[in-house]
Parts: structure tokens; sequence; C-alpha cells
């Protein structure tokens, strides 16, 4: 069975009570007060001394304007010849004589061409010249230079040689070198050499040949 509360400690009975008691007393309060204290505005601050007056004047933009470009420099005066200077010009006659021979100029020298070696020779042949006597031939017209003894210089020297169709070398050039004469040496011994002319479709043709020339010491 559950206990019920002692109605002496139970405040929800007095609720309603104390609530009208509050409800009452505020009222009275709020009736006193404007009773007794009816007038309740606010008093008016009054200032002392003369207002002055300010003046705001609007202030005008002021545009910017460059500067004009200066003048330009005045030209420099160059001096006119002189009359003096035109009498001591002479002015040769200007009359033509129709009755004189005049011989006719000598035709224009005839320039002569050239025609281009290397155009006309072939690279690739079916029969490619070969040096009669063989590489041992351009070996044995080798002269050595002496500075290339001092230095010690050896090795294998590129020439390429541009022969005709009756085996003669028209010219000769280096292709790769080693310097020190050596070059020189192994160009002049292709151009002393007599070659067995190149042929193509067996025919003799000009034909460009590399030869490898050695320089080697003893």
């Amino acid at each position: 069975m559950a206990l019920k509360k002692n109605p002496k400690a139970d405040l929800r009975l007095k609720y309603k009570r104390v609530f009208e008691l509050s409800i009452i007393a505020s009222l009275a309060f709020c009736i006193i007060a404007f009773k007794f204290f009816p007038d309740m505005s606010k008093e008016k601050i009054k200032l002392e001394g003369p207002q002055e007056l300010v003046n705001v004047e609007d202030v005008v933009n002021t545009k910017q304007e460059s500067a004009p470009p200066p003048p330009p420099k005045p030209p420099i005066p160059i001096e006119a010849p002189s009359d003096d200077v035109l009498e001591d010009i002479e002015i040769g006659d200007t009359e033509i004589d129709l009755t004189e021979q005049v011989a006719a100029p000598p035709p224009p020298p005839k320039q002569e061409t050239k025609d281009d070696d290397e155009a006309v020779f072939f690279v690739a042949v079916e029969e490619t010249p070969e040096p009669i006597g063989g590489i041992e031939a351009i070996q044995s017209k080798i002269i050595y230079p002496e500075i290339a003894k001092r230095a010690g210089v050896q090795g294998r020297v590129f020439i390429k040689a541009f022969v005709d169709e009756h085996g003669n070398v028209v010219k000769a050039e280096t292709i790769k070198g080693i310097g020190a004469g050596c070059d020189e040496a192994a160009v002049q011994a292709v151009m002393q050499t007599k070659f067995k002319p190149g042929k193509q479709r067996g025919k003799a043709v000009k034909v460009q040949v590399s030869i490898p020339i050695v320089f080697k010491l003893q």
C-alpha cells in the first residue's frame, strides 16, 4: 500500500493562495505609485552660449594640364655656294658633230665557264678505279715529313681522288687527316699515281674514289 504525503508538507495545496496574494500585492503597488507620483516627465536641459554657424564651401576640382612640348631645334644653316665659285666652272662644248666617225666599242670579253668536275664524277660504278701497281705503288711515292718523324706522328689519311676516264687523277682532297704535313704528302702521292679507269656498263667514266694512306714509322 502506497504511503500518502502529510498535508502540512504538501506545497501544492498552498500554491493557488500564494499566487492570488502576489497578484493583489502587485496591483496595490501600481495604484499607489500612479497616485503619489503622477508627474514623471523629463526636464529640458538649456544650453548656454550662442551657437556658431559653419559655412561649408564646395571645393572645385582643379585639372592638371600637361606641359607643352619643347619647341623644335632651329635648323642648322648650310652655306650656299657663292657666285664666285660657280664662275670657276668651265662647261665644255656640247655640240654634236654628225660627220665625225665613231669607232664601235670592243666586244665584251668572253667569260670562261668552268665545268663542275664533282658533278660529273660517279660515286658508285660497276668497276671501281684501281691504282696501277696497287696501294703499294702509292705508298712507295710517300715522302714521310721530317716534322712528323720528330713528333712521332702515325696514322691513316683518307684521300678522295677524282679519276677521269683516262685514269689520270685530276684532283685530290683530304677527307680525314692526321696533320704534321702527312696530309699534303698523301695528296701529292695520289696525284702522281696512274689509275686503271673505272667503268660503267663497259664504258670508261669519271669516278671519285676514297683511298687510305698509312703513315707508320719503321
